[in-house]
C-alpha cells in the first residue's frame, strides 16, 4: 500500500477538513462543486465544464475501476470527455489504490 500523505481542504469561511492525499501532491485553489454520479469519474475529471474547479464526488468509493489510456477516433474520444484532465482537485470520501477492470492500465491516482 503506497504511502498516504495528509492533506487539508481549507474554505475560504476557514474550515478546514483533513484527510489523505493520493495522486498529484501540492497546493491548489478552486471553487468546490459537487458531482453525484455512481460512475464515470475519468469523463467527469476531463469534462471541461469542471475546468479549474475542485470536484466533491458524493459516490462513497472512487478509483475501484481504475482509468483507461485517451483514445481518440476521428477526433472524438472514446473513453474521457476531452484529453486532458481540467479540474484542480478531487475529494472522495473512500479512494481505492486496488482497481479492476479490463480496459484500466492505471489507477486514478497514477
Amino acid at each position: 500500500m503506497k504511502h498516504q500523505q495528509k492533506a487539508k481542504l481549507v474554505l475560504e469561511d476557514g474550515s478546514v477538513f483533513t484527510g489523505y492525499s493520493f495522486g498529484y501532491s501540492g497546493n491548489t485553489a478552486g471553487e468546490v462543486v459537487f458531482n453525484t454520479a455512481m460512475h464515470g469519474y475519468p469523463e467527469s475529471l476531463t469534462d471541461p465544464s469542471y475546468f479549474g474547479q475542485i470536484l466533491v464526488a458524493t459516490f462513497p468509493l472512487i478509483g475501484n475501476y481504475g482509468v483507461s489510456e485517451p483514445n481518440s477516433v476521428g477526433g472524438i474520444e472514446q473513453n474521457w470527455e476531452s484529453s486532458r484532465v481540467h479540474i484542480k482537485g478531487l475529494i472522495v470520501s473512500e479512494y481505492s489504490q486496488n482497481y479492476s477492470h479490463w480496459n484500466a492500465n492505471k489507477s486514478l491516482g497514477q
